[in-house]
């Protein structure tokens, strides 16, 4: 089999997994535990660094992969042939041929705002099949979760009224990359991609501008700026011109001029080096009835800047910040098996045990608190975030557009408070824990440290009495 180009079509998706997955579901098989029922749950342990809440994103993209959860011929005789498998049972290749994706999901719906340790998916199904997809469930999430928060701080910062247009294809991380980039981005509030694929296969209109090697093509042949222009003009009139090539004010007065001529119709600059603060307030002054759009590395905290720094933009495209930066580490825990609570407690990755709902307070329609409770306790008081959108392999929840997905976002991070939301130093916010689920965790923990009684009986300070999950 040839590299190729490494591209990824549905029918690959079940071998888009980490071979441990794999591994262990053959263990499961050989060792008759793949069809016990088992719960595992996706969170977040700890948020990036100034990060006060996470936007979930990524759900659409991880049912499709449920979905067409199957093994074709071709790729068990690939497994096969790398004779990693030599020892496993005949009946683990029995279960990769018959593989469908049998079991529930429960997840909160894309464009909810969530913090640490709050489960943004639940897969119940068995075992082996719940082992194998959690690669796949996590490249999805965790990636869209990025992007869909940072661009909603994005928003958040820059205002309901600017244009904000993402730019970032050529600096994600790989073409598929790209493409949720820029879903996730939509999906959070940002008004357009330059991604055309993404664009088309969204129903949007990509949205650009220019590039300098045009101006720069033009002055090397038939003249410069002013030509490079014109021509742009002459095929996409109105389109956004980028005036920084060489001389920023210079071009913008040179505009002015043909504006007044009635020679060209701008209807927007812009910028992409430079002080931009200084530069668009100058710009603004030459060309006072036409948009400014400013990128370069733009961020949150760039665009914070450019505000109190009295910056007369009125949009940003956004690239490089939007679409890398610190990951959102999510990770895929063994909750339940056959009914018996399980957790983790390695030294700061600790989990709580259980199948668990995460029920959402509010004060004057304003975030008051959450509530992490065992599915098996009675509704709390609040709105349950957890949904139920796959039932016995089978899609139960309808796909949402992304105008529907940019209006809960948006609603989410306005009921935020203020110091959650701010993009320095907010308040970090870890959810109650319910009596019942609290009393499970010391459970689960003395079944699985049974000197752990004796020690406390005889006065000692046992390891889940002061252990946190984080």
């Amino acid at each position: 089999m040839s590299d190729r180009a490494l591209t990824l079509c549905a029918e690959d998706y079940s071998l888009l997994t980490d071979l441990y997955e794999l591994t262990m579901a053959a263990c499961y098989v050989g060792e008759q535990l793949d069809q016990r029922p088992a719960s595992f749950e996706l969170f977040v342990r700890q948020l990036p660094e100034n990060f006060g809440y996470l936007i979930a994103m990524g759900l659409a993209q991880a049912l499709e992969y449920l979905e067409n959860f199957r093994f074709s011929s071709a790729q068990i005789e690939a497994l096969q042939a790398t004779h990693i498998f030599a020892d496993v049972p005949s009946a683990f290749w029995q279960r990769l041929a018959q593989a469908r994706f049998t079991g529930d999901v429960w997840a909160v719906p894309e464009g909810t705002a969530v913090f640490a340790n709050e489960p943004l998916l639940r897969v119940e199904a068995p075992l082996w099949q719940a082992q194998i997809v959690e690669t796949y469930l996590l490249n999805t999430l965790n990636y869209q979760t990025l992007i869909a928060t940072r661009a909603a701080r994005l928003r958040d910062t820059a205002g309901s009224t600017a244009q904000l247009l993402e730019f970032g294809t050529r600096r994600a991380f790989s073409p598929q990359g790209s493409l949720w980039a820029a879903r996730a981005a939509l999906a959070a509030g940002l008004d357009a991609t330059s991604n055309v694929l993404a664009a088309v296969q969204l129903g949007r209109q990509p949205s650009g501008t220019m590039a300098h090697s045009l101006v720069m093509a033009f002055s090397a042949i038939e003249g410069g700026e002013d030509e490079a222009f014109l021509a742009f003009h002459r095929y996409f009139p109105g389109a956004t011109l980028l005036i920084d090539t060489y001389d920023t004010i210079a071009a913008a007065r040179r505009l002015a001029d043909r504006l007044k001529t009635g020679e060209m119709d701008v209807r927007s600059v812009r910028l992409d080096s430079g002080d931009l603060a200084a530069l668009s307030q100058e710009v603004r002054s030459l060309l006072p009835n036409i948009s400014i759009v400013a990128s370069g590395d733009i961020d949150e905290y760039k665009i914070a800047e450019l505000q109190r720094n009295g910056a007369c933009i009125d949009g940003y495209g956004l690239g490089t910040r939007l679409v890398t930066g610190t990951p959102v580490n999510g990770v895929y825990k063994l909750v339940e098996l056959d009914g018996v609570a399980t957790m983790k407690e390695s030294s700061s990755k600790a989990s709580y045990p259980g199948r668990k709902q995460v029920y959402r307070c509010y004060d004057n329609n304003q975030w008051q608190s959450d509530c992490l409770t065992l599915v098996t306790e009675p509704p709390e008081r609040g709105e349950p975030l957890l949904k139920l959108v796959v039932k016995q392999g089978e899609r139960v929840y309808e796909p949402e557009s992304l105008e529907a997905i940019a209006e809960r976002t948006a609603a989410s991070v306005a009921r935020l408070p203020t110091q959650i939301r701010q993009i320095q130093q907010p308040s970090m916010v870890q959810p109650n824990l319910s009596p019942a689920l609290q009393e499970l965790t010391e459970r689960t923990h003395r079944r699985i440290h049974p000197s752990y009684t004796e020690r406390n009986q005889a006065g000692g300070t046992g390891a889940a009495g002061s252990k946190t999950a984080h």
